[in-house]
């Protein structure tokens, strides 16, 4: 007794196999050969499965419902892991108008990220509650359409039928892009900086850049004596870099300014942004300290006790 018949058009041979593969897998009344048979047809540019249920073991409707169920499931499965970066690429290219691959890469790596729903890019937990999350979406159409139809073309019910799994994925594209145009301006101007950095001559030899924990710097220089971060100089270096950036406290714009043949960080907090920003534009000037004699001063309290020594 005939189930359905999942079709693929437009499709490889091999994207067929992995349907067919998918569906084996994905539980065991559907690989079970006393209960369910299912057969790959292949043709060239397309291919189809047929679902069906063995007689007399097979019984509708104390059985339907969960093959349908596993289905869904397992269809939703090929979906996202075959053809969710296809549909992120046709909407990258033909909605946001991008056509170079390494642009569409970039695009497509913020999509992972926030289809990830990770606050961190490792976090397998919210990665895993963010997948099944996008299966059900996907799954229970899918089951609803089964229990109907007997005939599902995948590549129409992909365009017709999940409207709002495409409108997720375009809102996803959509921040991607924002985030990626972000990025590309931020390297510009980070790259720009440098160039300034680069043509400075030296005027001091060097800084001590000190965290003193969250957002809150000081800065000393060569003879130990606290540099003012809100010099009207360095606001300028930034103004005449057209360029609108909210560096803390202003360190980034000073440091340009007062131009040191050598910046020492010292932080317990090597990935924090700014350091981070500072450590690109002044690249090999850079040398960070973790725990040095000025750091157990400043964390008792007294940094003038550094030059009583």
């Amino acid at each position: 007794m005939r189930l359905f018949t999942v079709h693929l058009t437009k499709r490889s041979e091999e994207q067929a196999e992995r349907l067919y593969s998918i569906m084996l897998k994905s539980g065991d009344r559907l690989h079970n050969r006393s209960l369910i048979d299912m057969v790959l047809h292949r043709q060239e540019g397309s291919g189809w499965i047929e679902v069906s249920g063995i007689l007399p073991g097979f019984q509708l409707g104390a059985e339907s419902d969960q093959v349908y169920a596993w289905a869904g499931e397992a269809i939703a499965d090929y979906l996202i892991s075959e053809e969710e970066q296809r549909q992120l690429r046709s909407i990258i290219r033909k909605e946001f108008h991008y056509s170079q691959e390494e642009d569409i890469q970039g695009i497509i790596g913020y999509c992972e990220q926030m289809l990830s729903g990770a606050v961190e890019w490792n976090d397998p937990q919210s990665r895993k509650e963010a997948y099944l999350r996008r299966r059900s979406k996907i799954s229970d159409e899918l089951t609803d359409y089964l229990r109907e139809q007997t005939e599902l073309n995948l590549e129409g019910f992909l365009r017709f039928r999940l409207q709002a799994y495409l409108d997720e994925l375009r809102d996803v594209v959509e921040y991607a892009v924002d985030e990626f145009v972000m990025d590309r301006q931020y390297q510009e101007f980070i790259s720009l900086l440098k160039y300034f950095v680069y043509i400075q001559e030296a005027k001091m030899p060097f800084v001590h850049l000190i965290h003193k924990g969250g957002n809150e710097f000081m800065l000393l220089n060569d003879q130990m004596e606290p540099i003012d971060t809100d010099d009207a100089d360095a606001v300028v270096t930034v103004e005449m870099l057209e360029k609108d950036m909210n560096f803390e406290d202003m360190i980034v714009s000073t440091l340009i300014t007062v131009s040191p043949e050598q910046i020492y960080i010292h932080t317990r907090e090597p990935e924090l942004q700014v350091i981070q920003t500072i450590s690109q534009i002044f690249e090999n000037r850079v040398e960070l300290c973790g725990y040095c004699r000025l750091c157990q001063n400043l964390d008792r309290g007294a940094a003038a006790e550094y030059n009583k020594g």
